[in-house]
């Protein structure tokens, strides 16, 4: 029998085998617990992180419901501010495993009503 967590690693290397980031397109990948949502820009020729926001940054310290779509929001597009002050327009995103719905939605469309291109 297998447990929900395998079967979401099963799932994302499953997507990873189709997905790569550049450093023109980087990998815009994401991780949701149970009490914190997390997002990052890859650089997979490299292997470098170029861009790591969480809901456990300082501008969130003390803000509520972080762990909700709501928190999901606020990261999403502060991920996209940075980035796009940073120069990064378009990324390829990586759902890490997760469907595509409420949390995970939520920062992929506040990522795009800020300017992200994916």
């Amino acid at each position: 029998m297998r447990t929900k967590i395998e079967g979401r690693m099963r799932r994302k290397r499953r997507i990873r085998k189709k997905i790569f980031g550049t450093a023109e397109r980087p990998r815009l990948c994401v991780f949701k617990s149970d009490k914190h949502f997390l997002g990052q820009l890859v650089n997979d020729l490299s292997g470098n992180t170029l861009l790591f926001v969480s809901s456990r940054d300082k501008q969130f310290k003390g803000q509520k419901d972080m762990a909700k779509v709501s928190g999901a929001v606020k990261v999403g597009a502060l991920l996209a501010e940075k980035a796009l002050s940073g120069g990064i327009k378009t990324v390829v995103f990586d759902r890490g495993g997760f469907a595509f719905h409420g949390r995970v939605k939520a920062f992929a469309d506040a990522a795009r009503e800020k300017g992200l291109v994916f």
